[in-house]
């Protein structure tokens, strides 16, 4: 399906709709590319599901550290659909038109759902920092009421900051051209679709990233330092192994997710390319969502064992 680009030099706001190029450069692979993107959607939904369900069920799995991970687990279904939902309706229909309301909606979302994902990851850390740097004060620290309190304040953290981003952004003028080279509405590729200076906004995004990416990045640091210091100074090798395997998983996700995303926010402009915008975002948006459960429930044996039972009752 070809698509006009919408020109609109003489009057600034006559756009009223984006087109998502998302993988149009690759006509021939669209069938495989739906089929390739479903199958991976059904495994991001089956096995999150899992892991929410086993939680709740399982006696032995009614810690902290598991409440988080359930929390973690419905926050990947919901941020994974905001984004691969609509391309796998853009891939099947091969309509990619999607309104500025649409995609001001769908931005809005995925940022909300990102801040929340690094201030999950955060808490996570700091819940296993807890656990291990003070035993003896980790059922009163991390009580209830604290862990509730921690997974509201990671989901809600962060939308009166995004919704006023996304309006930021959505009070441009879009006179270039009305073609999207992404699969999602995401700030750098509808940034490029602005006319006028963009300086302003793009200072606004800088500053929003440090905020929700790099701060709690810098938190989960400083957890894990004290974590690593005192994992050095348990007497038994096996004691360490333990610790390590217990938090190894976390810090793969850790890395997988902020990896990306701080390359994608808090690299410069000038270094922007849509091939390059398109690949680290398929990394933290449907990479890293896919991989979670496995990273997960392979390398902890409350997890598996809770696994077995759950399927040996079916």
């Amino acid at each position: 399906m070809n698509y006009k680009e919408s020109k609109a030099e003489d009057n600034v706001s006559t756009v009223t709709q984006f087109v998502l190029l998302g993988f149009s450069d690759l006509p021939q692979q669209q069938g495989l590319l739906f089929v390739l993107f479903s199958i991976i959607y059904m495994i991001i939904l089956t096995g999150n599901s899992l892991i929410i369900l086993i939680t709740r069920l399982d006696i032995a799995l009614q810690k902290p550290m598991y409440f988080f991970l359930a929390n973690f687990s419905l926050l990947e279904i919901c941020y994974v659909s905001v984004t691969l939902h609509r391309m796998l309706v853009n891939l099947w229909t091969q309509d990619r038109i999607i309104s500025v309301l649409d995609c001001a909606i769908q931005m809005c979302f995925f940022l909300m759902l990102g801040a929340t994902e690094c201030f999950l990851l955060a808490v996570m850390a700091y819940d296993r920092y807890v656990a291990i740097c003070n035993p003896l004060l980790y059922p009163l620290v991390m009580n209830q009421k604290m862990c509730t309190l921690l997974a509201v304040g990671s989901w809600i953290g962060g939308i009166p900051l995004q919704i006023g981003q996304t309006c930021q952004i959505f009070s441009l003028h879009f006179c270039n051209c009305n073609q999207i080279n992404h699969f999602f509405c995401d700030i750098p590729p509808i940034l490029k679709l602005a006319c006028g200076e963009t300086s302003v906004h793009e200072v606004s995004v800088y500053a929003v990233a440090i905020l929700f990416v790099a701060v709690p990045f810098v938190l989960i640091l400083a957890s894990y330092s004290k974590i690593i210091f005192t994992v050095l100074r348990l007497p038994t090798a096996r004691g360490r192994a333990k610790v390590f395997s217990t938090c190894s998983s976390h810090l793969l996700v850790v890395v997988l997710f902020f990896g990306s995303a701080t390359i994608t926010y808090l690299r410069p402009k000038s270094d922007h390319s849509a091939g390059m915008d398109k690949l680290l975002s398929l990394f933290y948006t449907i990479v890293t969502p896919m991989f979670n459960p496995m990273i997960y429930s392979l390398r902890n044996k409350d997890v598996i064992a809770a696994l077995r039972k759950l399927l040996l009752k079916k």
